[in-house]
């Protein structure tokens, strides 16, 4: 097997890759104008969260780390605003926004705990 790199140690990122897949799967449904809208700000966005906790991982000082984490938060929260839009405008029924919104949840106390720690060292 090939080294495993830290962040793919991460409890936080193994989820929010998971929740890449899922948001892709969900927006293969929207409309087909939207495929260069709101499909396609929702999958960056949530590819971020993963990737900024990747990068966070590979940077020296604990305030740099920190930032990661936080540009991950953020990203985060703007998946959960495009989610809202996308129930709004009916591209997802609300089981699928609520179990986006559970995951939303969980991935954000996750971050919140790893800023935490990173804050705390």
């Amino acid at each position: 097997m090939s080294y495993t790199f830290s962040f793919e140690k991460l409890n936080v990122w193994i989820d929010s890759k998971e929740f890449v897949k899922e948001i892709y799967l969900i927006t293969q449904k929207f409309p087909s104008e939207e495929k260069f809208g709101l499909t396609n700000q929702l999958r960056r966005a949530s590819i971020s969260v993963a990737s900024n906790l990747a990068e966070g991982t590979s940077r020296n000082t604990n305030k740099d780390k920190v930032h990661f984490s936080t540009m991950a938060f953020s990203s985060l929260k703007e998946v959960l605003n495009q989610i809202i839009i996308a129930k709004e405008l009916h591209f997802v029924n609300d089981n699928e926004y609520l179990n986006l919104r559970t995951e939303i949840e969980k991935i954000s106390n996750k971050l919140n705990a790893l800023r935490k720690s990173q804050l705390n060292k």
